[in-house]
């Protein structure tokens, strides 16, 4: 059975940072739809989302409409947030399918700014 371009990418980037993964860091899974972005933490040895954000989102929904990229700081800003709370602040960014440009980049720009390290 083939598997698609698209599976095969998220898999060997994923693949790749798992492989890197310490214990002392979690991974952070990006995704990315024409309209909307969400993030997650995740720990790898127990399997388990730790915490999680996304642009549909009540709070964030509510909020006046402005475009993608100020979305993805909006997201990027909370989950840095709820972080901070868990003091989680070393990361790895897993990209997942997604080239590391526009509204991806502008989320791990973001992240950086408000205390996360990748």
């Amino acid at each position: 059975m083939k598997i698609n371009t698209s599976t095969r990418k998220k898999f060997r980037v994923s693949n790749k940072v798992k492989k890197v993964a310490s214990k002392d860091r979690y991974r952070l899974s990006i995704f990315r739809s024409a309209k909307n972005i969400s993030a997650q933490i995740i720990d790898d040895t127990k399997n388990i989302t730790l915490l999680s954000a996304s642009s549909v989102e009540k709070d964030i929904k509510s909020a006046e409409k402005v475009n993608k990229s100020k979305l993805s700081e909006i997201v990027a800003e909370k989950l840095a947030k709820k972080a901070q709370e868990k003091k989680i602040t070393k990361i790895f960014f897993d990209r997942g399918i997604y080239k590391y440009h526009g509204r991806v980049k502008v989320f791990a720009e973001t992240l950086r700014k408000n205390g996360m390290e990748f």
